[in-house]
């Protein structure tokens, strides 16, 4: 038996966790916990004040021989200086400190991709059953603080992880509202090139709302004005006291307010499309999984059918598409399943 450590680390909330690894490759949870990642100046306090609680709970002393920590922020080299927190990290140093033999860090959504892979039937809920290919590809994309994009390969040992900065691709528009969109945010960001992320994402669902409430497409109600409009008083504080998109995404999915439901229809369709645009890049017939922290919460809408309408609608390869089986991941802990999974394979 071994003794595997795995960690989500994000700027406000860190998860961690204790995994025993059989002979036959299976993970069991032994413990875990959550940590606000602010009370602690580094990672090493945290993970020898987990461990040490770990052994009161197991009364017996873990010691673990390998570790994967999935952080929110770029890694380069098993080094990460995190995006939201004043922490670097390397794997080399936390190896010495915490006696741990070996230690990887990979980025969140490279976690993610490797969560898939220990996913059960119920982690799932699928949009297109598709026609499922053993050894084909898989892709995986989320929107949530950004848009996170990547893809699983087969190979002989298993499937192996790329992550990628599709995200980062330009913006596509398809209609004329969204033509218009984009000129908006050209002129809003004063910047002659879009991402896509800067539609598809958390901060994608307030750019759109702004975009048709300034454009007069729907009248706004009061409720949701006034939490948009403290948010952009806010613009420039590393706090907010709200989350618009949350509350947007919240009056749509109770049908109280005709422009948050516009808005959610309007990026659901752009998160299809790009979603679509990555099927077509990977022909990912092993499956095409939606991750972040968006598509489960608003699933309801995601089910209305305009994102798979968006999916596949691709001229005359669109038939290509309808054979990618597209699930959404409903377990929000894949990263930290993921980095479980990366840590076993170290």
């Amino acid at each position: 038996m071994t003794i595997i450590l795995a960690g989500d680390i994000g700027g406000t909330k860190t998860m961690l966790r204790l995994v025993e690894e059989s002979a036959e490759q299976s993970l069991t949870n032994l413990h875990e916990q959550l940590y606000l990642s602010r009370d602690f100046p580094d990672l090493v306090p945290m993970v020898e004040l987990f461990l040490s609680a770990a052994e009161q709970t197991l009364s017996r002393t873990p010691n673990p021989e390998r570790a994967c920590f999935a952080i929110a922020g770029p890694v380069v080299d098993d080094t990460s200086a995190l995006t939201n927190l004043d922490w670097f990290l390397e794997a080399r140093r936390l190896e010495k400190e915490l006696q741990i033999s070996k230690i990887s860090l990979i980025n969140d959504f490279a976690a993610v991709g490797y969560g898939i892979l220990g996913l059960e039937q119920q982690d799932l809920y699928t949009l297109q059953a598709g026609t499922p290919q053993a050894e084909a590809p898989m892709a995986v994309i989320g929107a949530g603080t950004g848009l996170g994009e990547g893809f699983l390969v087969s190979q002989p040992q298993g499937y192996q992880v790329f992550p990628s900065e599709g995200g980062h691709a330009d913006f596509a528009p398809r209609t004329n509202v969204e033509f218009q969109l984009l000129q908006y945010l050209r002129d809003k960001y004063k910047i002659q090139r879009i991402s896509t992320e800067r539609v598809v994402s958390g901060q994608g669902v307030v750019a759109i709302y702004q975009f048709l409430r300034d454009r007069q497409f729907a009248q706004e109600s009061p409720e949701v004005g006034d939490i948009v409009r403290t948010w952009e008083q806010e613009t420039g504080r590393t706090e907010k006291s709200v989350d618009p998109a949350a509350e947007i995404a919240k009056a749509a999915l109770q049908k109280r307010d005709s422009l948050s439901e516009m808005t959610l229809q309007m990026f659901i369709e752009a998160y299809g499309a790009e979603a679509g645009n990555l099927g077509l890049k990977l022909l990912p017939y092993g499956g095409l999984f939606l991750a972040g922290g968006i598509a489960a919460k608003i699933l309801p809408l995601i089910e209305e059918g305009s994102f798979l309408r968006a999916f596949s609608e691709k001229g005359r390869v669109s038939s290509l598409l309808e054979k990618v089986p597209v699930h959404v991941i409903l377990n929000p802990q894949v990263g930290l399943i993921g980095a479980a999974i990366r840590a076993s394979r170290i």
